[in-house]
């Protein structure tokens, strides 16, 4: 165990709260959680102040961003360096979701491994790459960075939009996120659906999305957060929409879950290929979330689904996308092969940061039945 990370006690629990992309959470070892899932949401949900809008008795930083979990643990897999559970917590709910992975959350992952002991880089080693199950979607990912003397370098020129200042750069590469946690990379069997009279692509791409125009809302996809936060009328209808099309996309009833998530498209206009406004899964995101993102674009990039037609003035054979959204870009590396049905995702991925905020142990609120 790394020096800085005491053993969990009965006083608390071993934890490093990490910014990831442009999330925030927590990042424990499996073995200092309960392994009864139940129990373990029970903890996690006291530790994060849930349910409560502020969270104030809690870690929670009263918003879905700021409301994430990383459960990490040696991995018994050939070839596979350590298994990363992602769980989204409700904030005024007591939900735990593992229903969907967490791209940004992810970009902490492989430096956790290294801080808290689960992997040793090799002596003298000038970068890291960990091979990570990620257990939700029962994929892998490689999370590469730099090390200084063994240990995560966490300063760097690189920035990314949504993220004040600059941090080392975190390379994430992807492998078989098709289906993540739906039949398939177009979970319906069509590449377009109409639900209540609107054109939509249902898509999978390491994160189950609905795509649709904004047009299609009667927006014009450039509104700001606070707006699109503001009506109701709107929310409704997105909340409305998503729950549709998850029964379409084989996810039975998901009032209580934060995915599917909903990305509404329209012409780039900051220099970007297409601008989005994404909602998780209602509210709308103050960014856009990295597995959300590629999966949207994986659409955009196939004939036939909705939003297809913004491509027609992108540069020939494009892979990597200028992914506008309401805080600057996100630069997201797809190759997909649409010239078989369905198509095939040969490669996935985005480059991240991440930052170490704090590190040693969290005291969780006490449970009622011991208060």
């Amino acid at each position: 165990m790394s020096e800085w990370l005491p053993r969990s006690g009965t006083a608390g629990i071993a934890c490093l709260w990490m910014r990831g992309g442009t999330s925030k959470g927590g990042y424990f070892r499996a073995d200092d959680l309960p392994a009864n899932p139940a129990a373990r949401d029970d903890l996690l949900l006291r530790i994060m102040g849930t349910p409560d809008p502020r969270q104030i008795d809690g870690l929670g930083g009263a918003t879905s961003l700021t409301s994430k979990v990383a459960v990490v643990s040696a991995s018994q897999r050939p070839g596979v360096d350590v298994d990363y559970l992602f769980l989204q917590l409700g904030v005024d709910r007591p939900t735990v979701s593992d229903t969907q992975n967490c791209g940004n959350i992810l970009a902490g992952v492989g430096q956790f491994a290294v801080e808290s002991g689960l992997i040793e880089p090799p002596p003298g080693a000038e970068t890291c790459s960990v091979r990570i199950h990620l257990v939700n979607s029962d994929s892998v990912a490689t999370a590469t960075f730099p090390l200084r003397a063994g240990r995560p370098v966490y300063a760097g020129d690189t920035a990314i939009d949504g993220v004040p200042g600059t941090a080392a750069p975190v390379l994430l590469a992807f492998e078989d996120i098709a289906g993540s946690a739906t039949p398939g990379l177009f979970p319906t069997g069509n590449v377009r659906d109409e639900i209540d009279g609107m054109e939509v692509t249902c898509v999978d791409n390491g994160m189950p999305v609905v795509v649709a125009t904004a047009a299609a809302f009667g927006l014009t996809g450039y509104e700001s957060h606070a707006d699109l936060a503001a009506d109701a009328a709107l929310l409704d209808r997105v909340d409305a929409l998503r729950r549709k099309a998850a029964a379409l996309m084989g996810l039975g009833d998901v009032a209580q879950s934060s995915v599917p998530k909903t990305i509404l498209v329209a012409p780039g206009r900051d220099g970007g290929q297409v601008c989005t406004r994404s909602f998780i899964p209602v509210q709308p995101h103050t960014a856009v979330g990295v597995f959300a993102a590629i999966s949207a674009v994986t659409a955009l990039l196939t004939p036939g689904a909705v939003g297809h037609e913004l491509t027609a003035d992108w540069p020939a054979a494009l892979s990597r996308v200028d992914v506008e959204h309401p805080s600057g870009h996100l630069l997201v590396d797809i190759a997909l092969d649409t010239a078989v049905t369905p198509p095939v995702v040969h490669r996935a991925g985005v480059i991240r940061t991440a930052r170490k905020l704090f590190a040693g142990t969290v005291f969780p609120r006490i449970a009622a039945e011991c208060a």
